[in-house]
């Protein structure tokens, strides 16, 4: 068994989550987990205290508030602000309290709208974000920048980690503030259930995304701590991309709704093309394991088994 002592923020939800089993299925038993309501990120005395506290060697910084472009939207202040003070308490408090390293967990929309595809970690900051979910972009931009200014003011060794669209087990399925694969997931079913001739996509169907299970987001994570990786920004993705009307097919078959797809082009698509360079990833050793079908029916298996809570 490993003894380096973890701290995993954000350990209930779907990437949290996925890391606590990468690490267990490892050997890593020494781990600090705390929940909302053990632990405020958003109070800074409180997580500063608890860090200074625990003598923690490592941390997975997964805490974050998410959603899909309709909440990005609406929501674009408590987006902002919650997102910057986890970052900002985790990242500083980390510093202060002697943690010897840190992978902080952004988001591929930090990269500019109109970027050259496949993305590269260089083009961060050299163009407009997508106006949907810009203040989201904004604090995750800023989580890496506190990680390099740490690095350089301080000599610490703190690194971040870029992935792209995510689904998995513990996904969230609100089809209001969800992301697309998940809310998909659930119209889907829903709309077999009823019987359904149809079901409508928000959006033209033609934007390119790239998709990846969080159990692999997780091992990339685990891989590069265990690599000893001490700064840089890494994307992490699978190098492929499919429009979001393949991907509404792909669920369609996989929950078995045979009815008609519709296209809502009144609803925003959102930035038409996001695929990472991996190249750096693979450069290390590291490259992607789960075919995105095998994802999906393991994702959809997740949704099944939590049907009723879900539905209410």
């Amino acid at each position: 068994m490993y003894s380096k002592k973890i701290y995993v923020a954000g350990h209930k939800g779907m990437v949290g989550s996925a890391i606590v089993r990468r690490l267990r299925s490892l050997g890593y038993d020494n781990l600090i987990l705390r929940d909302r309501k053990e632990l405020d990120l958003l109070d800074q005395k409180a997580v500063f205290d608890f860090l200074r506290s625990q003598k923690i060697d490592f941390i997975f910084l997964a805490a974050a508030k998410v959603g899909g472009i309709n909440a990005n939207n609406i929501y674009r202040a408590d987006f902002i602000y919650e997102n910057l003070q986890i970052e900002t308490n985790v990242i500083y408090g980390a510093l202060q309290s002697g943690v010897s390293g840190l992978c902080f967990l952004g988001s591929s929309c930090i990269y500019p709208r109109e970027c050259p595809q496949p993305i590269k970690e260089e083009y961060l900051l050299t163009g407009a974000l997508e106006s949907t979910n810009e203040p989201y972009a904004i604090a995750k931009i800023a989580g890496v920048k506190l990680c390099e200014s740490a690095n350089a003011q301080y000599g610490a060794n703190f690194f971040s980690v870029m992935p792209t669209n995510l689904y998995g087990l513990n996904d969230r399925y609100d089809l209001q503030n969800s992301h697309v694969l998940p809310a998909l997931i659930r119209k889907a079913r829903e709309a077999k259930s009823r019987g359904d001739k149809e079901i409508v996509v928000w959006g033209s169907g033609a934007p390119r995304r790239e998709f990846l299970d969080a159990d692999d987001l997780a091992d990339a994570c685990v891989f590069l701590m265990q690599k000893g990786v001490k700064s840089g920004l890494y994307n992490i993705g699978c190098g492929e991309d499919i429009t979001i009307r393949e991907l509404a097919e792909i669920i369609m078959d996989i929950v078995g709704f045979s009815g008609r797809i519709v296209f809502d082009a009144t609803k925003p698509d959102g930035t038409p093309r996001k695929l990472l360079d991996v190249s750096r990833m693979k450069a290390l050793g590291w490259s992607y394991k789960i075919p995105l079908k095998e994802g999906i029916k393991k994702a959809y298996a997740d949704y099944l088994s939590k049907e009723r809570v879900i539905n209410g």
